[in-house]
């Protein structure tokens, strides 16, 4: 009697990809993430086929492929429980303080030739259009995030992690784009996978006007979201089947977010030029994104994208403050409860679709009206800081005293 052989199904190959946003927007990601890794059995964010991030996506996919579990990004980046770098948000953020002062040598000379060719030619142009040669005076960028590539790679070098793309466990790439030649500059693939990983996510995060150009090899690089939000096809293009994609970076609809209650009415175009800026950006990068989604049907046939991101009539995240550590914990827990009523809404499309994948929705998770982002984070702690007091007090001679208050430090902590 003779058996056929068995077929074995191939590994489910998984991608993530991570859109833009800014630090709230990577604090965004690191809620849903939480959220996706509880909800979702069978599945380790660590270890997927392919990892895309571009501006803070990137920072975000970094530390998930350097073996970062979601639970730790919570407690570094959120709750600023540091376990090796103490982060700061102040790494963003740093006056480009050279180039201003550049800038601010250069401005004789620009009204001495401003002067010069309004004399010369006083018929071709007023003198007030003459002076408009000042604003070559403005800084290519008001901030300088050195800090962070310094950050990120004192971290990437530390405790088993690596800021080599060529030495991660899975494919990582962080995607840029070139100021000079507006293509996209994708780190991480052949020919870029030398760029340290740190120096790849500080380009990709220079968005355009707030940091400056960030200089790789000759080329001058800024935030990859010029050219597409997300950059799932990347993902498809090295070996994903299912691309889990979060986008941060919603254009909020003012209408419906007064109806909703998250705004008062004329806050927006009253909030000033940054707020208003950053609108027009969100539009511009989620309409492109909308019409990039719709062509990978056709052109990754087979192939899915289930993309989470924010509602467009919560309010609360566009006006959040990186600086405050009460806004960051509100940012990262409103996404948590974003992502599993998400997911519990779709749940009977999705489960089919995740099932080919080998991977199961736990509908009780996302059942639980009690369950918040520090229910299962410090609960998953307890246990292992319980064994390593009960092995410390043993190594002393006085085991037994004092567990109590060590439930109690993590009851507090929720």
């Amino acid at each position: 009697m003779t058996t056929e052989p068995t077929q074995l199904r191939p590994a489910p190959r998984i991608g993530l990809a991570l859109g833009g946003g800014g630090p709230l927007g990577g604090i965004y990601q690191i809620g849903a993430l939480r959220a996706l890794d509880e909800a979702l059995e069978g599945l380790n964010f660590n270890n997927l086929e392919v990892y895309v991030g571009v501006n803070a996506g990137a920072f975000v996919a970094a530390n998930l492929a350097n073996q970062l579990t979601t639970a730790q990004l919570c407690r570094i980046f959120v709750r600023h429980e540091s376990e090796v770098h103490p982060f700061h948000p102040e790494v963003f953020y740093r006056p480009a303080l050279k180039e201003m002062s550049r800038r601010l040598l250069a401005v004789p000379g620009l009204l001495t030739s401003a002067v010069t060719r309004f004399l010369r030619n006083p018929h071709d142009q007023s003198f007030l259009e003459a002076l408009t040669i000042l604003a070559q005076a403005a800084p290519s960028g008001l901030f300088d995030n050195s800090a962070l590539e310094e950050y990120l790679a004192r971290a990437f070098t530390t405790s088993g992690r690596t800021n080599d793309f060529r030495k991660l466990r899975r494919r990582l790439f962080v995607i840029a784009a070139d100021v000079e030649t507006t293509e996209s500059v994708c780190f991480g693939d052949e020919g870029l996978d030398h760029i340290p990983v740190s120096k790849a996510i500080q380009a990709s995060m220079a968005s355009p006007g707030l940091y400056m150009p960030v200089e790789v090899e000759g080329r001058y690089c800024v935030d990859g979201t010029l050219r597409k939000g997300l950059h799932a096809s990347v993902a498809f293009d090295h070996g994903a089947d299912l691309v889990l994609a979060i986008n941060p970076q919603v254009p909020i609809d003012a209408r419906a977010a007064e109806s909703a209650g998250t705004m008062d009415a004329g806050e927006l175009t009253g909030s000033g030029m940054p707020n208003l800026l950053s609108q027009m950006y969100r539009a511009m990068v989620y309409s492109r994104m909308q019409n990039g989604i719709a062509q990978y049907a056709k052109e990754y046939p087979g192939r899915h994208v289930l993309l989470f991101e924010p509602t467009r009539d919560d309010a609360k995240l566009f006006f959040s403050n990186v600086f405050s550590f009460q806004s960051r914990r509100m940012v990262c827990e409103h996404a948590y409860q974003m992502t599993r009523r998400d997911l519990l809404r779709r749940a009977d499309q999705l489960e089919p679709l995740l099932a080919k994948h080998g991977i199961r929705l736990n509908r009780e998770v996302l059942e639980d009206p009690e369950r918040r982002i520090s229910t299962a984070l410090y609960g998953e702690m307890l246990p292992l800081y319980v064994a390593k007091k009960r092995k410390r007090r043993e190594s002393r001679g006085v085991f037994g005293r004092g567990l109590g208050t060590v439930s109690q430090i993590f009851q507090k902590a929720q």
